[in-house]
């Protein structure tokens, strides 16, 4: 990976996320099938000039979908869980 702008895809939003961020300032990104947990931490440091403690990860199966006859699957995908230190806030995240 090369930049953060790479490694780091968008924000992933749900309920159990933004509970995440209220309960243990945990927030949670989409991030590159390739990217990994180094890789991840030194891009949300850069990008949000943030200080992340600990940096889950977890590969998520994409779904089957039909259109008619015809069936797919969704592309699978990388989920990333970053736990940021005592005091710090992404801004993106507040207000949602």
């Amino acid at each position: 990976m090369k930049n953060a702008e790479d490694v780091i895809i968008q924000p992933h939003i749900s309920e159990r996320a933004m509970e995440d961020i209220e309960d243990q300032n945990c927030y949670t990104f989409k991030v590159a099938l390739q990217a990994n947990k180094p890789e991840i931490k030194k891009a949300v440091q850069e990008l949000f000039n943030v200080k992340v403690e600990k940096v889950t990860t977890c590969r998520m199966p994409g779904k089957k979908r039909r259109m008619g006859v015809h069936e797919g699957r969704r592309p699978d995908w990388k989920k990333a869980r970053v736990k940021l230190a005592e005091g710090d806030r992404i801004e993106i995240f507040e207000g949602m």
